[in-house]
């Protein structure tokens, strides 16, 4: 009995370092993450009615990133490349490199020629002013009747004068 115990626990050891190489050491493992993949917020302001985006990006270049805006949604792509360190042997490799791109779903129209982007300090700032909303106008619409009756509005035909 204390063999078939010793072999349950060998294979309850060798699965948690399966686990523990597939979830800390990405690049080595059969690729289950996507690579790099950074955290944004976005809030609501009232004065002035805008979007505001902040997406996380320590040590990424801000020459490789681009924003974009299309419809209501707003892309941020680019890369986050790992340092080149000369004799380097590692041991741990945590940190995730490599391209990336968020889209984020605004859920509301915006005015996309005055949308701005700043970079500072690993944080990346978009402001996205809200399109002016269109004034509600009462518009009535016509009914007509399909089935021959005289719409109830319609003036009544003359009545024909019958001669002697």
């Amino acid at each position: 009995m204390t063999g078939r115990k010793r072999d349950i626990d060998d294979l309850a050891g060798e699965i948690q370092e399966l686990f523990a190489d597939m979830w800390q050491v990405p690049r080595f493992s059969a690729g289950l993450r996507q690579g790099y993949r950074p955290q944004a917020d976005c809030y609501r302001t009232e004065d002035p009615p805008a979007l505001n985006v902040v997406v996380e990006l320590p040590g990424v270049e801000p020459s490789s990133v681009e924003v974009a805006v299309a419809g209501r949604a707003l892309t941020v792509s680019g890369e986050r490349t790992r340092p080149r360190v000369e004799g380097a042997h590692y041991l741990a490799m945590e940190i995730e490199y490599g391209s990336f791109q968020r889209r984020i779903e605004l859920g509301v129209d915006i005015d996309p020629t005055n949308v701005t982007a700043n970079y500072d300090k690993g944080m990346l700032r978009v402001h996205l002013p809200l399109a002016p909303q269109r004034r509600e106008e009462k518009v009535n619409i016509e009914v007509r009747r399909l089935d021959g009756a005289p719409d109830a509005e319609a003036p009544a035909s003359p009545a024909r004068e019958q001669g002697p």
